[in-house]
């Protein structure tokens, strides 16, 4: 058995686990909700996982890169406002130029991030709760407290969150899923087939020995705050079309939800390992409990909360007990150390 586990990848292991915690949450609450297993619930989790999905991708990365974004929801909140008001003024905008102006303002907002944590080396958990706050000013001053209704932004963007791509049987995949599975599917191909894309690992394992390899540390710590930036963007677009009606405390949270998504996910807190299949998995996870323990009604909101932050220490400690136990059966069985 222990030679056995050897062979077997931690992140293989860690998917399994992934897998099993999210069918045992299906079951047990398909016991404790009438009508849970359905085509309206399953279509309610996945249009809520497909907010967190893109702002977890993006967080993703940061994190291998041995950093973290806790901004990343100020940035979501700061976008849907911005692209919403931008739409009250201009509705014929076209989409494919909406979804651009979201992630070019996300880009932005991360670029800073990125310089200040990579070129002023400052600790980017100091530099992302400085720019959380910061960014969440701005929108107050910004908005002057005034709230983006649906009926001041375009019928098609309304209508976008009810539209379906394809069916599957009485499942219905939505076109805002669809989006934010297929930057999950990008981002997943450039980090396994892209040499220029698993730097982002490189530097999260051991930046001395990167940068002695001859990678710009700094430059890559700073492009994965810039793509952490641009999907927040896209959640931030996706959040729009989702609700409509937009406050200045819109996205507040989320970065809380990216980062459980990310750890429960299989991502190491200390970097340099970690595939976007587990945070995809472990979006839908989270965002599987959250909606379950809503409907629920037995659990208030402020522990729906606390269970996220529990999640996240769970899945750090775990993760890190996980990496001691394997590398001591490996060591037993022989296997590479």
């Amino acid at each position: 058995m222990t030679g056995l586990i050897g062979r077997v990848s931690p992140q293989t292991l860690r998917l399994v686990a992934l897998f099993m915690a999210l069918l045992a949450t299906v079951l047990f609450f398909s016991t404790q909700i009438d009508g849970y297993l359905s085509a309206r619930m399953f279509s309610r989790i996945s249009t809520s996982a497909a907010v967190v999905l893109p702002i977890a991708v993006g967080q993703a990365i940061v994190i291998m890169t041995r950093n973290i974004d806790l901004s990343s929801g100020s940035i979501l909140g700061v976008v849907a406002y911005v692209t919403g008001q931008t739409l009250s003024s201009m509705p014929d905008l076209h989409p494919v130029l909406v979804v651009c102006l979201a992630m070019g303002i996300g880009a932005a907002a991360g670029a800073i991030n990125g310089l200040i944590a990579a070129y002023g080396r400052v600790p980017s958990i100091i530099v992302t709760l400085g720019t959380l706050a910061l960014f969440r000013s701005f929108l107050v001053e910004y908005s002057g407290a005034a709230t983006i209704t649906t009926a001041s932004l375009p019928t098609w963007l309304v209508d976008l969150p009810q539209k379906s791509l394809f069916s599957v049987g009485a499942l219905e995949v939505r076109v805002t899923v669809v989006l934010a599975l297929g930057a999950c599917i990008v981002v997943g191909l450039a980090l396994s087939r892209l040499r220029a894309a698993r730097r982002f690992l490189a530097v999260g394992s051991n930046p001395d020995a990167a940068q002695m390899a001859g990678i710009n540390a700094p430059r890559v710590v700073f492009l994965a705050f810039v793509i952490s930036g641009a999907l927040a963007g896209l959640s931030g677009f996706i959040f729009l079309a989702k609700f409509g009606n937009i406050t200045v405390v819109a996205g507040l949270g989320f970065e809380l939800k990216a980062i459980a998504a990310v750890v429960v996910g299989g991502v190491s807190i200390m970097g340099g390992s970690g595939t976007i299949l587990g945070v995809l998995m472990g979006a839908v996870l989270v965002d599987t409990i959250d909606n379950s323990l809503t409907r629920w009604e037995l659990v208030s909101e402020f522990w729906r909360d606390a269970l996220l932050g529990m999640l996240i220490m769970v899945a750090v400690t775990l993760d890190t007990l996980a990496s001691r136990s394997l590398a001591r059966l490996r060591g037993t069985s022989g296997g590479p150390q």
